[in-house]
């Protein structure tokens, strides 16, 4: 997971008015992005702790959804939306593994298969990752 970002006709939101208070996540709901949404640039205790990725989402993206969803609920959300369109699921299931190559087309055609729309697949020249995936 990157991240959330509410969007109004085509136009990403960010950082909206009022700014929200960040509130450090806890219990359950702590373990469960911690092993979803991993911080990857920090050491996990530090991440866990102090939650800069958490928080930095929410405040620039999360902020944009706040008269719908509280910060709790906009965390929910992302965790239903990443198992709803596990997408690393969806592309083993389609033979799309890590070390190989793939065409756009199967990239993005496998992913159609459960978004039912074209995902926006960021690529890097000459790179052989795949980045991001949007949806």
């Amino acid at each position: 997971i990157h991240g959330v970002w509410p969007d109004k006709e085509g136009t990403m939101l960010q950082y909206c008015k009022p700014k929200p208070t960040f509130i450090y996540i806890k219990d359950q709901m702590l373990d469960d992005l911690d092993k979803n949404w991993i911080q990857l640039k920090y050491p996990q205790i530090y991440a866990r702790d102090k939650q800069p990725l958490w928080e930095h989402e929410y405040l620039k993206h999360g902020s944009c959804c706040q008269k719908v969803y509280d910060q709790n609920k906009y965390f929910s959300l992302t965790l239903r939306l990443k198992d709803r369109f596990d997408l690393l699921r969806t592309l083993k299931i389609h033979r799309i593994v890590p070390g190989l190559s793939y065409t756009f087309k199967e990239i993005t055609d496998a992913i159609k298969t459960v978004t039912q729309t074209d995902p926006d697949v960021k690529c890097t020249k000459g790179a052989q990752e795949l980045p991001e995936i949007g949806i």
